[in-house]
C-alpha cells in the first residue's frame, strides 16, 4: 500500500452523556464481538486513561493507544489512526468522560476525524426521558455525526421496548445490554480494575459479546477515509542503554505510545516487578511508573533489598522517573486506610490516600531538557520536606499551580503521567546521565 495514499476503514466512537455510563463494557463487548467473527479490531481510549485500555486489549487482542488532540496531538493521532486503518477491518474509539466535557473533548475528536458517534445511555429507573437524553445529545452539535444509541442496564425486554419507541426516528436504535450480567466490570478507587487482575476477564468479555450478537450494533459502521502523516524522525538518543520499568499489579500506568517511543530511541527495555523480584536489573535508567502500591504496601516495605539497590542507584547518580505511584513509593512513607508503612525513602516526605480526588487535569512542565505533556489523577495528599524544582501548568488555563515536580540529583519525581512522544528529545534527556 502507498504510504501517500488515504485509508479507509470503518470506525465510531462510543461515548456517553458522563463517566460511569458502561462506555468501556460496550467497547469491550464490540471488539470481543467482531474478533470472534474474525474480523482485525483495534481499538483507541481518547483522553490520557491507563484503566481501560487494559480491558479493550484483552477484548481486541491488540495494543490500545491513547488519543488526545492536546497531549497526543492532532497530527500523532492522525497518525495513529491512519496506520491503524492500514490493517484493520474496524476502528473502535472509546470516548472520554461525558460526550462534550473537557477541552478537548471525545466530540472534539469525532468531529476532528469525522467519526460516527454511538451514545451508551444508562437507562436505569428511566423510561420515555430516554429519548430526551439521546435527543439532547444528538442536537448539541449539530455538526457533530451523531448516529444512535445503545441502552445499558436495562431491567428487560419490555424496558427495552419503551427505550427504544422514546428516540428520535432519525437516530438508530444499537440495542441494549441488561443490568446485573456476570459481564459486569468492577471497579475501584481510580477506575476500572485492571485487566491482568481478573482472571476472569475473557469469560465476562465473551458473555459481553454474546448479549450484543443479533442487535444492530452487530453491524459494522460506515467507512471513514484517514488521511496520511509524515512522521517526525525520532533520534536514536537511547541507543546501547537499558532502563529497568517496574511493571506489575502495583505499577502499571503507563502508556504503551512511552515504551514504543523509548525502544525507537534505540533503548533496550527490561521489566521488573517491585511485588516480587529482589534485585534491580542491571540498568542505566530506572522508570517507576503510576499504579496501587498503596494496596501492597507490606510487600513493597518489605522488599529490603530491591529498596536498597535502587538508593545505590539513585546515589551512584544514575536517572530515575517516577510518575503518581512511582513518587509514592520513592518517599519515606505510605499511609492507606489506616496503616502507614516505610517506603523506599530516596524523597523527604509522606503522602496518604484520601477518600476523594485530589488532582485531575491535563498539564505541562517546562522542564530544563524540554517542556513535555500529560495529566494528574490521583487520591494522595503529599506532605514532602523538599521544594519543587517547578510546578505543572494547567492545560485548562487556570492559574493555579499544576502538580509539583521534584528533582534530587538525576532523579525526576511527579504526580504528572507524562506523555514522552510529545517531546522526544527531553524524553531521551530525563534517561541519560
Amino acid at each position: 500500500m502507498n504510504d501517500n495514499n488515504d485509508r479507509k476503514c470503518p470506525a465510531i466512537l462510543i461515548s456517553a452523556p458522563s463517566s460511569g455510563q458502561g462506555k468501556t463494557t460496550v467497547t469491550a463487548a464490540l471488539a470481543r464481538l467482531h474478533r470472534r467473527s474474525g474480523l482485525r479490531v483495534r481499538v483507541f481510549k481518547c483522553g490520557p486513561d491507563f484503566l481501560d485500555p487494559t480491558i479493550l486489549e484483552s477484548a481486541s487482542g491488540a495494543p490500545v493507544y491513547q488519543l488526545d488532540l492536546w497531549m497526543v496531538g492532532l497530527d500523532a493521532c492522525r497518525e495513529l489512526l491512519w496506520r491503524a486503518a492500514g490493517n484493520a477491518d474496524l476502528i473502535l474509539v472509546e470516548g472520554v468522560m461525558g460526550l462534550f466535557d473537557g477541552k478537548p473533548s471525545a466530540a472534539d475528536l469525532a468531529m476532528e476525524f469525522d467519526l460516527p458517534v454511538l451514545a451508551v445511555i444508562d437507562a436505569r429507573a428511566m423510561a420515555q426521558t430516554f429519548g430526551a437524553v439521546a435527543y439532547g445529545l444528538a442536537g448539541f452539535r449539530p455538526k457533530l455525526k451523531f448516529s444512535g444509541v445503545l441502552a445499558n442496564r436495562v431491567a428487560g425486554d419490555n424496558h427495552a421496548k419503551l427505550l427504544k419507541e422514546s428516540i428520535d426516528e432519525s437516530m438508530t436504535w444499537y440495542g441494549y445490554l441488561k443490568r446485573g450480567g456476570e459481564f459486569e466490570l468492577p471497579s475501584r478507587h481510580l477506575g476500572l480494575v485492571q485487566a491482568e487482575e481478573l482472571g476472569d476477564i475473557d469469560r465476562r468479555l465473551d458473555l459481553a459479546a454474546m448479549e450484543l450478537e443479533g442487535q444492530e450494533v452487530r453491524a459494522l459502521p460506515p467507512e471513514v477515509t484517514f488521511k496520511p502523516v509524515t512522521s517526525p524522525i525520532v533520534p536514536l538518543a537511547l541507543k546501547s542503554r537499558t532502563i529497568a520499568v517496574a511493571k506489575d499489579e502495583a505499577f502499571g500506568f503507563i502508556y504503551r505510545a512511552n515504551l514504543d517511543l523509548l525502544a525507537q530511541m534505540g533503548a533496550e527495555i527490561v521489566f521488573f516487578s517491585p511485588l516480587r523480584d529482589k534485585r534491580l536489573p542491571k540498568c542505566q535508567a530506572l522508570y517507576l511508573p503510576g499504579g496501587y502500591p498503596e494496596l501492597h504496601l507490606e510487600t513493597l516495605s518489605e522488599n529490603v533489598g530491591l529498596i536498597k539497590d535502587i538508593q545505590d542507584h539513585q546515589a551512584s547518580g544514575r536517572p530515575i522517573l517516577a510518575e503518581c505511584g512511582g513518587l509514592l513509593y520513592l518517599l519515606k512513607s505510605l499511609g492507606y486506610q489506616g496503616r502507614e508503612l516505610n517506603m523506599a525513602g530516596l524523597l523527604p516526605g509522606r503522602a496518604s490516600l484520601t477518600g476523594g480526588l485530589r488532582g485531575l487535569g491535563l498539564m505541562r512542565a517546562d522542564l530544563p531538557e524540554g517542556t513535555l505533556r500529560g495529566h494528574s489523577f490521583h487520591h494522595s495528599e503529599l506532605e514532602m520536606d523538599l521544594s519543587p524544582a517547578l510546578y505543572g501548568i494547567r492545560q485548562d488555563g487556570r492559574p493555579k499551580p499544576g502538580e509539583p515536580v521534584y528533582r534530587v540529583g538525576r532523579l525526576t519525581a511527579t504526580y504528572i503521567h507524562f506523555y514522552l512522544p510529545s517531546n522526544p528529545q527531553a524524553a531521551a534527556a530525563l534517561f541519560t546521565s
